[in-house]
């Protein structure tokens, strides 16, 4: 009976030991068909479509800009007296010419102030001619002896005071007659009306805002620049710009730099002046947002468009392929700026340092492909030129 428990236990170990055995063995055989598998599968294609070739392209360096545009001329007429609105003879979009009269405020007041100013002269002037007879009369008597000559300068000092008074009438008799001009509203410049502030029958006050005037044949952009970028920023260099609601490319002349920087943000203002519609871009219009780029210099260089440009873990990266495989390249961006690639402008990137000319970077379109992956590049032409310039065979 012990020998047969003995048995029954070493037959026991040999099964349990026999499964382990049979169990790792599949494991390896599982281990080997999954590498076989593996090792079929076939690379990753790439087209022209899929590629960039690093070659020397016409780099335009670039500053961007943005902001809304501005009439370069502008005026808002104001009531210079209080008085009511009489009339307004325009409304909003109504083109007017400089020195047009545009509206009228209540003359009543001023007219009556006018009338009154100018009794108010008429008796000094009276006035002043009977002292100035006295006078005459008193410097006979003088002569004569008939009277002392205190009583002489004491008429003298009288016809004085009343020529003072005469012409302070007479000022005041022209700033009643001012006034009474200044209740007509006139435009002081060509342009078209942008807003009517005050209606027909209101009473307004002493600079109050009624129309506002704006000369849209020469408009502006004002844009404000970083330090870094403003020092490269010269007058007279061009720009091109991107305005809503237009479709063509609106061209610019940087005009002016403001010499001061603005406060809180210390950035620096610099006005671009857009080339004169003369009603040719009736879609130009001020307050319109504008976004575009100045052109600093032109030059050859190894430039890589910027959509080729990944960002790992806040480092800027390339996928170049190098011996029919991806590698994940990291990049330093030295200069951003715009090219014409493939018939298109793009906005492109250079590195320092650069990368060899000939490289071969996956484009944006084709997604983050890990690094090792084999990939095999297959050109439409072996002629082909251009950014993927064409090649016979696989990249060695």
């Amino acid at each position: 009976m012990k020998f047969v428990k003995t048995w029954g236990v070493v037959l026991l170990v040999l099964l349990v030991v026999s499964g382990l055995v049979w169990r790792t063995l599949h494991q390896r055989q599982l281990a080997r068909q999954t590498l076989q598998v593996a090792a079929v599968v076939p690379p990753l294609v790439l087209g022209e479509a899929d590629v960039w070739r690093v070659v020397p392209v016409e780099f335009s360096r670039t500053v961007n800009v943005s902001g809304g545009l501005k009439a370069l001329q502008t005026a808002n007429i104001k009531a210079k007296v209080a008085s009511e609105v009489k009339s307004l003879t325009v409304r909003e979009g109504d083109s007017v010419q400089a020195g047009q009269v545009v509206g009228q405020l209540d003359t009543t007041e001023f007219e009556w102030r006018l009338r009154q100013a100018q009794q108010t002269a008429a008796a000094s002037r009276a006035q002043w001619e009977v002292t100035q007879r006295n006078l005459a009369n008193n410097r006979s008597l003088v002569a004569q002896g008939f009277i002392s000559s205190t009583a002489l300068d004491t008429s003298l000092a009288n016809d004085n005071a009343a020529k003072a008074n005469y012409e302070a009438a007479q000022a005041a008799v022209e700033l009643a007659r001012k006034a009474l001009g200044d209740a007509r509203l006139v435009s002081p410049i060509s342009g078209q009306v942008s807003a009517r502030l005050a209606q027909v029958g209101e009473r307004v006050g002493v600079d109050a805002r009624i129309l506002e005037i704006v000369d849209i044949r020469q408009l502006e952009l004002e844009a404000a620049l970083a330090p870094d970028d403003v020092a490269w920023v010269r007058v007279g260099q061009t720009a091109r710009l991107q305005v809503e609601g237009l479709d063509a490319v609106v061209l610019a002349t940087v005009s002016r730099i403001n010499p001061s920087t603005q406060s809180g943000s210390r950035s620096v203002l610099v006005y671009l002046s857009l080339t004169p519609t003369g009603g040719n871009s009736p879609a130009l219009r001020q307050g319109l947002f504008a976004r575009g780029h100045i052109e600093i210099d032109r030059r050859k260089a190894l430039a890589l468009p910027a959509s080729a440009v990944r960002v790992e873990q806040d480092t800027p990266v390339v996928q170049v392929v190098v011996d029919g495989e991806v590698q994940q390249r990291p990049v330093m961006i030295a200069e951003r700026g715009e090219a014409t690639i493939e018939g298109k402008t793009q906005a492109v990137v250079l590195f320092n340092p650069p990368l060899p000319e000939g490289t071969l970077v996956l484009r944006g379109l084709v997604g983050s492909l890990r690094s090792g992956t084999q990939v095999q590049w297959r050109p439409a032409s072996p002629t082909a030129t251009g950014t993927a310039a064409a090649s016979t065979a696989s990249p060695r």
